[in-house]
């Protein structure tokens, strides 16, 4: 019996987080957090939303998933924003069903590769929902950015088909940017899981993983 981790992958401010937030039944799945270099923004914590670390983090620590995503507009003298799934992050919940959101496809593969290279494809399913974003969401991210870079960084981070083909990967679902509106079939799955879940619990099943 397989566990599943779920990609949400899309450009800013097409409605990933919305999703994880608003629509996912509630246990279902663990969202898997990054550790990153940039600024604490208002609202967030450590260890909530991600962890908040410095550079020599990126340089000692494992990492499953490694993103710099201001690279393109990085000076000597500025942060670099760092972004990276710690491989403690997974570990320490395995046997968990995961979802993992992530701006650009390359990521996935990174992802995907970990798993693979630590034997973990047989315990795990890999599913991708590719969120649209709507056709003008500039106000979104213009709301969004509060550092220097921010706005053009995330209209750097596109993520359109050549770039799922590049990296050998086609979305499972594909979702348009509407609230409360969610591929049908992606939905279908998530009840699945869901039942799957509880049934675990009434039986005291914790997980496929020896401990």
């Amino acid at each position: 019996m397989q566990n599943t981790l779920l990609f949400c992958t899309g450009p800013s401010g097409s409605g990933k987080s919305y999703f994880i937030k608003n629509t996912l039944p509630d246990g279902l799945f663990y969202n898997l957090k990054s550790a990153t270099t940039r600024d604490m923004r208002p609202g967030e914590s450590d260890g909530n939303q991600y962890y908040f670390r410095d550079e020599e983090y990126f340089l000692t620590t494992p990492l499953a998933t490694k993103l710099w995503v201001n690279r393109d507009f990085w000076q000597p003298g500025q942060k670099k924003w760092l972004y990276g799934v710690p491989e403690t992050e997974i570990i320490q919940n395995l046997g968990k069903n995961f979802i993992y959101d992530v701006i650009e496809p390359k990521y996935i593969r990174q992802m995907i590769n970990w798993f693979r290279m630590h034997g973990l494809e047989t315990i795990y399913s890999f599913k991708v929902a590719w969120f649209l974003p709507a056709k003008n969401n500039m106000d979104i991210l213009s709301a969004r950015a509060n550092m220097p870079n921010d706005l053009d960084v995330r209209q750097k981070n596109t993520c359109d088909a050549n770039d799922f083909l590049d990296v050998g990967i086609w979305p499972d679902y594909i979702l348009c940017p509407i609230k409360n509106q969610m591929d049908s079939r992606l939905m279908q799955y998530i009840g699945m899981l869901y039942d799957e879940m509880l049934w675990r619990q009434s039986k005291g099943y914790e997980s496929v993983i020896s401990k």
